[in-house]
């Protein structure tokens, strides 16, 4: 096996409704109208979407939103700049919680 992840089964995905199709249903008509054009432009929700994607670590999330941006009309810049947000995002998370560690540290320093 090449990958633990598939490709191919990105195409799949609404399978998973098989044995359950009214939570399916349900979470593709939220799905879909989360998606739809509003306030923000499907264009820029496909950019947090593909952030999104790289904070959790989804390949298939990542490769859709890939996919999605580039329908929509972002290049490869963009897509890349909307990574790096996230990217900072989940840094100073990260950082930030170097504070609950001060916080003990000091706590049993005492």
């Amino acid at each position: 096996m090449d990958s633990y992840y598939k490709p191919q089964d990105l195409a799949k995905f609404e399978e998973i409704g098989k044995e359950a199709p009214d939570l399916a249903k349900k979470f593709f008509e939220y799905y879909q109208a989360v998606f739809a054009e509003g306030e923000l432009t499907e264009r820029e929700k496909s950019l947090i979407a593909l952030a999104v994607a790289h904070t959790i670590q989804c390949p298939y999330c990542i490769d859709a939103y890939t996919q999605a941006c580039l329908g929509k009309g972002s290049n490869l810049a963009e897509m890349t700049e909307a990574v790096h947000v996230a990217t900072a995002i989940r840094g100073g998370a990260s950082l930030i919680h170097g504070i609950q560690m001060r916080n003990v540290a000091e706590k049993l320093s005492l």
